[in-house]
C-alpha cells in the first residue's frame, strides 16, 4: 500500500504512505494518487479533498533512484498508466478544493504540487526545496508560471534557481501557504477548513473553482510543455547523471567538472 484514503463530512483524505522513501513518487504513487484524484472528481459525495503524507515527509519529489533508472534506459525500470504526467494531469484538472498539509519535507513536486492548491497549511517543522538546478534538470508542475503569480518574480527565482530550502516561516511570509501550524495542530486545522469548505453547496464550490481556475488553464498547459522540453533535454545530461551518480553514491555532486555550458 502506497496511499491511505478517508472519507469525513464530504472531505477525502488522501494520505501518501511511503514513509520508508520520504513519501518519494515512485509509478506506484503516480498511478495510485492520480486515481484518487480522478476517483473524487468523480464521485458525487465528495466536496474537498485534503492531501497529506504519512511520517516525517510530505513528499520527497520524484523517486531519484526511478529516475536514474529511466535516465540510463534501464530495462528494469517500467512506466505506470499514468506517470508524473498522468498525476500533473489529474491535479491540474481537479474541480472541486484541493487542501494541502505539509506535515514535513517536501521537495521537487512535494513543493510544487501547492501551486495548484487552493489552500495549503504548513507545520513549523516543515521544510520546502525545489532541487531542480541540483539535479542538473528544470522545472516541473507548471512551477515556472504558478509560482511567480503566487510568491513574486524574486521569490520564485529563488526556489526555483537556487535548490535552497524554504522554511515555514518563509513559505507564509511569500504567500506560499495560507497558514502555519503547529505539527500537533497541522491536520486539525487544515481539516477543519477543509470541512467548512465541503459544508456549502458542491456545484457552487465547482463553479467558484472555475471562474479562478479556467483563465489560467492555457498558460499552464503551455509552461508545462515548455519544462517538460527543457526537462527532455537535460534529463540523462552530464549534470543530470553526475547529480544521479552523486546521489546513488551518497555523496554531494561535482558540477565544476562538466564540460563547457553544463
Amino acid at each position: 500500500m502506497v496511499l491511505r484514503i478517508a472519507d469525513n463530512k464530504r472531505v477525502r483524505e488522501i494520505t501518501l504512505d511511503r514513509p520508508e522513501a520520504l513519501n518519494a513518487f515512485n509509478e506506484a504513487l503516480y498511478d495510485a494518487t492520480a486515481r484518487a484524484l480522478r476517483e473524487a472528481a468523480d464521485d458525487p459525495g465528495v466536496a474537498v479533498v485534503l492531501l497529506t503524507g504519512e511520517g516525517r515527509a510530505f513528499s520527497a519529489g520524484t523517486d531519484l533512484l526511478e529516475m536514474g533508472q529511466r535516465a540510463s534506459g534501464d530495462e528494469n525500470f517500467v512506466p505506470g498508466e499514468y506517470g508524473f504526467l498522468g498525476l500533473l494531469d489529474a491535479v491540474a484538472e481537479f474541480p472541486k478544493p484541493f487542501v494541502c498539509a505539509v506535515n514535513g519535507l517536501g521537495l521537487g513536486l512535494g513543493a510544487t504540487i501547492l501551486g495548484f492548491a487552493d489552500l495549503a497549511f504548513m507545520s513549523t517543522t516543515a521544510r520546502l526545496k525545489c532541487p531542480f538546478t541540483s539535479l542538473g534538470v528544470a522545472p516541473e508542475a507548471a512551477s515556472s508560471y504558478l509560482l511567480p503569480r503566487l510568491v513574486g518574480r524574486q521569490n520564485a527565482a529563488w526556489m526555483l534557481l537556487s535548490s535552497q530550502w524554504i522554511d515555514a516561516a518563509q513559505a507564509k511570509a511569500m504567500g506560499l501557504v495560507f497558514a502555519v501550524c503547529e505539527p500537533d495542530d497541522l491536520l486539525t486545522t487544515a481539516r477543519s477548513h477543509a470541512e467548512q469548505l465541503a459544508a456549502q453547496p458542491i456545484s457552487s464550490l465547482i463553479a467558484v473553482k472555475k471562474t479562478m481556475t479556467e483563465p489560467l488553464r492555457a498558460e499552464i498547459a503551455a509552461a508545462r510543455q515548455r519544462e517538460n522540453n527543457c526537462f527532455a533535454e537535460l534529463m540523462g545530461g552530464p549534470a543530470n547523471l553526475e547529480a544521479l551518480t552523486a546521489f546513488a553514491e551518497g555523496r554531494a555532486p561535482d558540477f565544476t567538472t562538466l564540460p563547457p555550458g553544463w
